[in-house]
């Protein structure tokens, strides 16, 4: 059986998600989990992890794109492990991969790979260019937002004001509230 796994990352993008659904259905997918949650937001992808607990042997879980699916190779490999132990297969429409080949298998694994990669030397370009940024004392950082507004928030704490209160009040963390007051203690 095939079965589809379509997701977007926002509910702003619904032509992104037609357009994964009418793939899948072209390719003949028989049951389709479907969600609009950040890949960032691992712990929330409820509808992949129930597309997984779906799977039975020979099944073949259909995604369009690999972004689609997974964020790291280290979570590609997770899922992949989860996919293989019930004796089911993965297709990557977009790459033209079924893992159901030792082709298929080997291609992911290359690609998988060099994604992370790529990601490893755009991060370590970055670092680069923040250290020299930083040494020709172009680059600050970002301007401490709370303890600009440590007055207030000592005002408003002599007030009788609680510190949840004081955070939403001042659009500050509740964190940097009670940091503002130990630091004046």
């Amino acid at each position: 059986m095939l079965i589809g796994y379509a997701r977007t990352s926002t509910l702003d993008q619904k032509a992104g998600l037609e357009a994964q659904l009418r793939d899948l259905a072209k390719e003949g997918v028989e049951k389709v989990f479907q969600e609009q949650v950040s890949s960032v937001d691992m712990v929330k992808r409820e509808r992949l992890t129930e597309a997984l607990d779906y799977l039975r042997e020979g099944d073949t879980l259909v995604v369009t794109k690999l972004d689609r699916l997974a964020r790291s190779v280290a979570h590609l490999m997770e899922v992949l492990g989860a996919i293989e132990a019930k004796g089911a297969h993965l297709r990557i429409l977009s790459m033209n991969i079924d893992t159901g080949t030792a082709t298929g298998k080997l291609m992911l694994s290359i690609m998988g790979s060099v994604a992370e990669f790529e990601r490893s030397i755009m991060l370590e370009r970055q670092r680069e260019g923040i250290a020299k940024a930083k040494a020709a004392g172009k680059y600050t950082g970002r301007k401490p937002t709370a303890m600009a507004k440590s007055e207030e928030v000592l005002k408003l704490h002599r007030e009788g004001v609680g510190g949840t209160a004081i955070a939403l009040k001042l659009g500050i963390g509740r964190s940097s509230v009670y940091r503002i007051l130990e630091s004046a203690e």
